[in-house]
């Protein structure tokens, strides 16, 4: 449990560092535009490289793939209704940081400290489904939403959606893992230092893009976003822990994960959809409290159990 609260201490810590270093000067208002790109174009494919180096497809686990799917699926439509009244920009905004779980920076160590490696295999499974999403799905149809994509349609969204390097790599590496394809040892050793700076770089960012002063309105919408987020969540949690078929172990995976805070992404996406990526980032900042508190517990409650 100590290792799991100083790794979630952590990541509260950068975010204000980011934070702090741009107050202080040390960082401009734009030096985050330049850690986007590298995140997005470098350290998160190399992460998702090496986090497929051992991962075997299961085809019995194939389900919590499109749980993934389904939830992010779900997530997206209430974001788009929680917006219904407002421009395209704020439906962006909803559709981003409503849905998505930051699993593989955030819920992965949850995941390895304490569900074992089965837990970290069904985790992998959930995070297929889930970062078809987070990737590059949920941006196409929020681009679409915000009018920044060009036209609405499906050429458009398909268009949008192979454009981002980290969703093609995730595909890539699932085609991969079907046919038991393996890159050599050399070239993972390589994506491992990359990816190894990957968190980092993201709450660094999400630190720079970090805001607290913010009007009325953004505030509405802030609260608003977590707390259609957090409820959706806990309904999740509990169909999937009392009314699925799962084994316990799986059923803990599962409840575990929908509590993962906003992908550390959705900032980066939200701003590119023009809407307000200061709003987005603070939204992603206070996810991560929020899980990390959950989260905890929650792991806490089933090692009593």
């Amino acid at each position: 449990m100590g290792e799991v609260l100083v790794k979630a201490a952590a990541f509260v810590f950068i975010i204000f560092l980011g934070y702090a270093l741009k107050r202080i000067g040390f960082f401009t208002a734009t030096d985050y535009r330049l850690i986007s790109k590298i995140v997005l174009n470098i350290t998160l494919p190399a992460a998702v490289i090496t986090a497929f180096a051992n991962f075997d497809m299961d085809a019995s686990l194939l389900i919590l793939a499109l749980l993934g799917l389904g939830c992010n699926l779900i997530m997206v439509g209430l974001g788009f209704l929680a917006g219904a009244r407002s421009n395209g920009e704020t439906k962006a905004f909803y559709m981003l940081n409503a849905s998505g779980y930051n699993i593989g920076c955030f819920a992965m160590p949850f995941a390895q400290g304490f569900l074992g490696p089965f837990g970290v295999v069904a985790t992998c499974m959930f995070d297929s489904g889930n970062s078809i999403m987070c990737t590059g799905g949920t941006y196409a149809a929020a681009a679409g939403v915000a009018g920044t994509g060009g036209k609405s349609q499906l050429t458009g969204l398909a268009k949008k959606l192979l454009s981002s390097v980290p969703f093609d790599i995730y595909m890539l590496m699932l085609l991969f893992s079907w046919v038991g394809f393996r890159f050599p040892a050399e070239v993972l050793n390589l994506c491992s230092v990359i990816a190894g700076a990957n968190s980092f770089l993201a709450m660094l960012m999400i630190g720079m893009m970090l805001e607290l002063e913010l009007e009325a309105r953004h505030v509405q919408q802030l609260s608003l976003v977590l707390l259609l987020r957090y409820a959706v969540s806990a309904v999740f949690a509990w169909l999937f822990y009392y009314y699925t078929s799962f084994s316990l172990e799986i059923r803990q995976v599962l409840v575990l994960l929908v509590f993962a805070p906003i992908p550390a992404i959705a900032p980066l996406f939200t701003e590119k959809c023009q809407g307000n990526g200061i709003l987005a980032s603070l939204t992603n900042s206070v996810s991560i409290m929020i899980s990390i508190v959950i989260m905890t517990v929650l792991l806490v409650m089933m090692n009593l159990r």
